[in-house]
């Protein structure tokens, strides 16, 4: 077990733990958060806001209990689950996970060449330049390197705060949307619904978290203060996905414009917010997809080297981790090509990885709370039986999203 001496709280200290939370949370709001957070504002305007309201406090207990795992056991949690639960488990989540986390790049690199075009930019200049930029930024880059380049890009999630501002919103509805639950009918609700859930709380930021958290080398020492950095970035999340609802609430669903993605929100906002409000959310697109191009292949890389049981850092060197530098690769390299063919269904692309994503969360937190519950794996770091049960009640909405949206697919 690592130092388990409490480390001091100061600003040094807490600025030497911070990362894996906050890059983590703010890897969640990439394309397809932002696109689902730009529809339930344009479709439903301030009614949903208690979903990600709900959403962002299961995103502070899930990253909090995978940051916690990655500590205290050193391992990630692909290498936890085929460790507890064998082989063929390990390897189904696994195969799963791949899957979607390469569909989800996919639809990271359409946001980058969505968000350029809006400028003017031809994708066939833009994606292959993001590619050569997070490939060079992590197979050259030292670790703290690569950190600092990430938390300095996650800044730019500030313009979609100064584009819901500039929408000029009804603050009064939006506290009430945010506080007072209430549920539309239609298959097309509950639908938003488990999309803003499974875009919130995503099973590659949960492997993310943990595998960054012991590739940091944080000991038990820094859990209160990594407790911190998660609730930070957590909160950050659930504040961008806020501010890009009332965005869009104020504007499109007052006009009654209907959009596809948050491309044409950007667009939409032009005319009804004004020019520096649907160009803040276009530098908000691009940057969140370059973000999370950079951390997907990362997320995968560590979780096929965690189930291959082989040693990986972004401070190895290629020779010394060639698994991990040729799955980095290989998935930023099938993201981007995919982008670039003209007759590629990204839409498909993107609905089907995010259904993916949603139904592989479910065994991964029922697993996860399995893991926290093994004293042999956690000693005196087990999760007590209260916080067990805040841990089901939240497995359980999630099931319930998952299980509605499955009936309302089947009989619509």
């Amino acid at each position: 077990m690592k130092g388990s001496t409490r480390r001091r709280w100061t600003l040094g200290s807490l600025m030497a733990v911070v990362g894996p939370g906050l890059l983590a949370g703010l890897s969640d709001d990439d394309p397809a958060g932002i696109t689902t957070y730009s529809v339930l504002g344009a479709d439903h305007g301030y009614q949903l806001l208690w979903v990600l309201l709900l959403s962002t406090v299961a995103l502070v207990l899930f990253h909090g209990l995978a940051a916690r795992m990655g500590v205290v056991t050193g391992q990630g949690l692909i290498g936890l689950v085929r460790q507890r639960y064998g082989v063929r488990l390990g390897g189904a989540t696994l195969a799963a996970l791949v899957i979607a986390n390469v569909g989800t790049t996919c639809a990271e690199f359409a946001g980058i060449a969505a968000g350029t075009e809006l400028f003017g930019i031809s994708r066939y200049l833009s994606v292959p330049a993001a590619a050569l930029l997070v490939s060079v930024l992590v197979l050259r880059g030292s670790f703290h390197r690569v950190e600092r380049f990430l938390l300095v890009l996650s800044t730019v999630f500030l313009a979609y705060i100064a584009s819901g501002v500039l929408a000029h919103p009804d603050w009064h509805a939006a506290v009430h949307g945010l506080i007072v639950p209430s549920m539309p009918s239609g298959g097309a609700a509950v639908a938003i619904v488990t999309a803003t859930v499974g875009t919130t709380l995503a099973p590659w930021g949960l492997s993310f978290i943990q595998s960054y958290a012991v590739d940091k080398k944080l000991r038990t020492a820094d859990l209160a203060l990594e407790r911190v950095d998660v609730i930070t970035g957590a909160l950050l999340t659930g504040i961008i996905g806020f501010f890009v609802v009332v965005a869009c609430a104020a504007t499109l669903y007052r006009s009654g414009r209907s959009i596809r993605d948050a491309a044409d929100a950007a667009v939409a906002l032009q005319p009804l917010a004004g020019g520096a409000a649907s160009t803040l959310f276009a530098v908000g697109l691009i940057g969140a997809a370059l973000l999370a191009a950079s951390v997907l292949p990362l997320s995968t890389a560590y979780s096929v080297c965690e189930y291959a049981g082989v040693e990986a850092a972004v401070d190895d060197s290629f020779g010394e981790a060639k698994t991990f530098y040729i799955t980095f690769g290989g998935v930023t390299l099938i993201g981007a090509t995919a982008v670039l063919v003209p007759t590629a269904p990204l839409v498909t692309i993107l609905v089907a990885t995010q259904v993916l994503n949603a139904v592989l969360l479910i065994p991964i937190l029922i697993v996860m709370i399995g893991i926290a519950r093994d004293r042999d794996l956690m000693g005196r770091f087990t999760i007590s039986r209260a916080a067990t049960a805040a841990y089901v009640v939240t497995t359980a909405v999630v099931l319930i999203c998952v299980a509605a949206l499955a009936v309302t697919t089947v009989t619509g």
